[in-house]
């Protein structure tokens, strides 16, 4: 076929412009007549065209790959078919005598048909997204898997991460205190996917009966909500997106950290810092953008929101309750009641009714018990025996002076000393470490060792000092003068009485 371009152009220029005849040109160029028609009828050669398609080996065998692909939409994702199972499938049960190599073409056609097309979708001012998603860290030495909560605001680009132990309540709750904060108000409407920290059921398509928490976050900072469709992420692809484009950016090399605070003061700056890019078609940089965003935010409330989860517990007979796969101790009078647990992302609070009893640290591991000796003290005077063996108080570490003053105290009263060191670090419950300790050093200066004694140098140490009457500015005052007492007249008074008690005796 006759393929030179330049001869080509030469050829229809010459025969159209009437240079020379398609005769002339036939013996000229030494073409058939058929060929100079097509270089006439085309602009460039048309390259080879087949008149029939050709026919291929698979094609009766397409409708079965394509209900093949179809059943392997309702199975789990691991137990679909592959390529290599669909071919012997084809091969054995239906007498295909092609190669792989076309049930592979097949299949691929066939899958990218059948990807699903999505519209791009519009962002106005005062929308958000939320997700979570998960990262690696080196937290304390130890590669730590952590959730990450992302907030989007989708026109101005804006976002913000934080790291968390695990995706729960407090850690949804804290994430959008700690996004408002950020962005410097609160969106009008935010986008969620299905999680169950916020969506107790599934009742329709849109509609959803979500979580205690979840309306008491939205009755607070007043914004309404969106769920996306089940299996539709596309819906707040914005958010997916940010998530991917944080952890490579952000995370990348994994962060060696010792607390997660420190890692999200860390990924604060590097969210406040990316502020400053400007996105290829948006008419100025994330941080312009922003501020003409927070123009369309709800202000944020000014009483404060608590991200907090709250729980009803009971507490056994080792005055401990349970709560999030661990163990917590209360006073021991609270033993075999019922209690409430208020729990934030750093503590645990316990109340019974309006009275808080007990507060510890927050603990995101499992199976783990954690004894506050405070608890215990009421009992162990019951039961001095349990001092040395009872589990709560086998890491407690008191100062030098305490163990100084137990050998004491045992010394001097026998078999009483223990019960009498009991009665002093019952103490605490009323006064802090720092203060019985500075009392419990006095004591041992002075050589008084009895509970007694202490409680009394702690009510010496704690009172108030008298301050002096100052009489500047005040020179009216200055002019008084009290006399000195004369102490020889009482004596009257005393000769008096005598006289008296004489008479009465009489």
């Amino acid at each position: 076929m006759f393929t030179d371009m330049q001869k080509w152009a030469e050829i229809r220029r010459r025969v159209l412009t009437g240079e020379i005849s398609k005769r002339a040109a036939c013996r000229e160029y030494d073409i058939h007549w058929e060929t100079l028609q097509k270089i006439l009828t085309h602009t460039e050669p048309p390259g080879y065209r087949r008149t029939k398609p050709r026919g291929s080996k698979i094609d009766p065998f397409v409708p079965i790959i394509e209900q093949i692909l179809e059943s392997d939409k309702q199975v789990h994702r691991k137990q679909r078919h592959t390529s290599q199972r669909i071919f012997e499938r084809l091969r054995d049960e239906h007498g295909y005598d092609g190669g792989i190599t076309l049930v592979n073409q097949a299949v691929r056609s066939v899958k990218q048909r059948s990807k699903e097309v999505f519209f791009p979708l519009s962002h106005p001012p005062g929308e958000a997204q939320v997700d979570f998603g998960f990262a690696d860290v080196w937290l304390n030495g130890e590669l730590t898997k952590v959730a990450l909560f992302v907030m989007t605001l989708p026109y101005s680009d804006a976002i913000l991460v934080q790291a968390f132990p695990r995706e729960c309540t407090e850690s949804f709750l804290e994430g959008h205190v700690r996004a408002f904060e950020f962005f410097g108000g609160v969106p009008i409407r935010i986008s969620y996917d299905n999680s169950k920290v916020a969506v107790a059921k599934i009742v329709g398509n849109r509609e959803r009966e979500v979580t205690k928490e979840f309306l008491r976050l939205k009755s607070h900072f007043l914004y309404e909500d969106h769920f996306c469709l089940v299996r539709r992420p596309n819906e707040k692809g914005h958010v997916e997106r940010l998530l991917d484009f944080a952890r490579r950016s952000f995370l990348v090399p994994v962060p060696q950290i010792n607390d997660l605070e420190q890692l999200n003061v860390q990924l604060a700056a590097l969210c406040k810092a990316d502020l400053e890019r400007t996105l290829r078609g948006k008419s100025g940089s994330k941080r312009e953008l922003l501020i003409e965003e927070q123009q369309v935010l709800r202000p944020i409330p000014s009483e404060q929101f608590e991200a907090k989860r709250l729980q009803i517990v009971h507490a056994n007979s080792l005055s401990l309750i349970r709560f999030d796969r661990n163990s917590y101790s209360v006073p021991t009078q609270y033993a075999y009641r019922s209690l409430k647990v208020v729990a934030t992302v750093n503590e645990v609070r316990i109340s019974c009714g309006d009275e808080l009893i007990a507060t510890h640290s927050r603990c995101w591991h499992k199976q783990q018990y954690f004894f506050d000796p405070l608890h215990y003290l009421g009992l162990l005077e019951r039961k001095p025996g349990g001092f040395d063996f009872a589990r709560p108080f086998e890491e407690w570490e008191l100062p030098v002076c305490f163990g100084i003053l137990r050998r004491r105290l045992e010394a001097e009263l026998d078999g009483l000393g223990t019960k009498e060191f009991i009665k002093i670090l019952r103490l605490l419950e009323r006064h802090s470490l720092a203060t019985l300790k500075s009392a419990v050093q006095h004591a041992l200066e002075i050589g008084a060792s009895s509970a007694d004694a202490i409680r009394l140098i702690l009510e010496y140490q704690q009172e108030p000092a008298v301050d002096l009457f100052c009489l500047d500015g005040r020179p009216h005052l200055k002019q008084v003068r009290v006399g000195k007492t004369n102490v020889s007249a009482y004596q009257s008074l005393l000769t008096t009485s005598t006289n008296l008690g004489e008479f009465f005796r009489s």
